[in-house]
């Protein structure tokens, strides 16, 4: 249970980028000086102000798009998408301010979009009416961005992916909305948070009072419709060959490690077609700067004829590692 805690104390703070807090084993919150100062260069960043009609209220996003974006010969092209969730306490300027997403993404052709999801887990709330954070993405932002800019409107083309409580949020949307997307990917999620508890988060009310207004009491259908483990283990099998390609990726000095690498062990019993990807690194953004640019390659992914072939090789790249940490 102090190892939940501390994960969830980590969760809550990692994703402020305008605090300065104590550093300690388990959390480092800014980045090196190299990865701070680098400049946003190479792509074109656009911010959005879009006014939400279903949380009637501005929920600005901002667009990083490809380099030769404006260029006379792509004119007519349609660009892959990716929209890359932010983590609990944080913002959609926070890829663009804390990585150097900018400068990793001139080598891929994709549109790359960062939502404000605020501290909603992505969910529509069970007590605020107006926090339809999962309908507004699917059903608000999605259109805009399609209308506005020119993404592809193929869900062989779209994906998902975030951190922390994102990587959560993307992977419950893979899950609840596999007709959307063709890829999901998560960085060091918050995979469990569905069914923490009150009593989990003692001496943390903060990181409850976001959970309570999100998921309601531990019976709501609000909690049971969004927990992912409950979402996974249920799944009807003739529903798995159409879920999107997940990846899940996280830190073995990650406190929230053993849930992720539980949640492959889950999807391997499932038989769900996955990559699993474990390196060294903590709930920081020096990792997810690194990592990133694995999500940011997806689309050169083989995600459809080599399903099964992906699946073994993460049980194989995850008993590899197993066996490496019980020496």
């Amino acid at each position: 249970m102090k190892k939940l805690a501390e994960a969830l104390l980590l969760i809550a703070i990692v994703g402020y980028a305008g605090t300065s807090f104590p550093q300690s084993a388990l959390f480092s919150p800014r980045l090196t000086a190299s990865v701070r100062s680098t400049k946003q260069s190479g792509s074109r960043i656009q911010t959005i102000p879009f006014q939400s009609k279903l949380a009637g209220r501005t929920l600005p996003y901002n667009v990083l798009l490809p380099v030769d974006y404006y260029e006379p010969h792509t004119q007519t092209r349609r660009y892959p998408v990716i929209y890359l969730l932010h983590g609990l306490t944080g913002h959609y300027t926070n890829w663009l301010e804390r990585t150097r997403l900018a400068d990793h993404a001139v080598r891929y052709p994709l549109i790359i979009v960062m939502p404000e999801g605020n501290d909603g887990w992505y969910t529509d709330s069970a007590t605020v009416a107006s926090d339809r954070y999962e309908s507004y993405l699917i059903e608000e932002l999605i259109p805009d961005v399609e209308k506005r800019f020119r993404a592809s409107s193929d869900r062989s083309s779209r994906a998902i992916a975030g951190l922390s409580m994102g990587g959560y949020g993307a992977l419950k949307f893979a899950v609840k909305f596999p007709q959307t997307f063709a890829f999901a990917g998560s960085l060091s999620g918050a995979l469990g948070a569905a069914s923490w508890t009150e009593a989990d988060l003692r001496g943390y009310e903060g990181i409850w009072r976001s959970l309570g207004p999100v998921f309601g009491p531990l019976d709501s259908p609000t909690r049971a419709g969004n927990d992912l483990l409950k979402l996974t283990r249920d799944l009807p099998a003739n529903r798995i060959a159409g879920l999107p390609f997940l990846y899940i990726d996280c830190g073995t000095e990650d406190p929230l490690f053993q849930s992720n690498l539980d949640f492959a062990s889950l999807l391997r019993s499932r038989k769900i077609p996955h990559e699993y990807r474990e390196l060294p690194g903590g709930h920081t953004w020096n990792y997810w700067d690194a990592e990133v640019q694995e999500i940011c390659g997806w689309p050169r992914r083989d995600l459809t004829g080599g399903r099964n072939a992906n699946c073994q090789f993460a049980v194989a790249h995850s008993e590899a590692f197993a066996e490496h940490h019980a020496n």
